[in-house]
């Protein structure tokens, strides 16, 4: 969008939970990706974000001009069993005013490289409702592939909703083992 400052990715610090929690609110309010049926406040988000900051997962912010957030995304453990420690799970929100914009494209490149980094071998995407064309193209965009679909397994806004499981290789993937793991 022409007359805006660019938009630069860095890593969340605890000064942008509030934003974080004001962008996440709309979403659980007014949309259906997210299954919460009530928005959690700035408090609770430092809380979550401090759990994903102990296990050193990359955590990120779009921000625009001076640090004007407009869109985050973090990568969580996709189940607590350890088997799974390999696995994560990615989140992905745009402040509802810049959607259509490229953020949230560019938030999941990110998170994907750092994840790679970080040594995790796959991103589940478990994005809610079917219709949610714009998360099931970002994904689809950023080299994930459809899994299946959960049909109606939750119920918000007097209706049925669908989950999609999208799933990427990182780095390796599954064709050598973790470093850790090797005998």
């Amino acid at each position: 969008m022409s007359g805006l400052p660019p938009v630069t990715l860095r890593s969340a610090r605890d000064a942008d939970c509030a934003m974080i929690a004001a962008i996440y609110a709309h979403h659980v309010r007014a949309g259906s990706a997210s299954f919460e049926l009530d928005a959690p406040n700035a408090a609770e988000i430092e809380r979550r974000f401090q759990e994903v900051a102990l296990l050193r997962l990359p955590y990120l912010v779009a921000t625009r001009g001076d640090d004007d957030v407009v869109g985050y995304a973090y990568a969580a453990p996709y189940r607590p069993r350890p088997a799974y420690r390999y696995t994560v799970e990615d989140s992905v929100y745009v402040r509802a005013d810049c959607a259509g914009q490229g953020i949230g494209r560019s938030l999941l490149d990110e998170l994907v490289a750092r994840c790679e980094r970080w040594g995790a071998r796959q991103m589940i995407a478990v994005i809610g409702d079917s219709a949610n064309a714009a998360s099931i193209g970002v994904h689809a965009a950023s080299g994930f592939v459809h899994l299946g679909t959960l049909r109606d397994v939750g119920w918000k806004f007097g209706r049925w909703l669908d989950v999609v499981l999208m799933q990427r290789a990182l780095g390796p993937g599954a064709r050598e083992q973790p470093a850790e793991d090797r005998t």
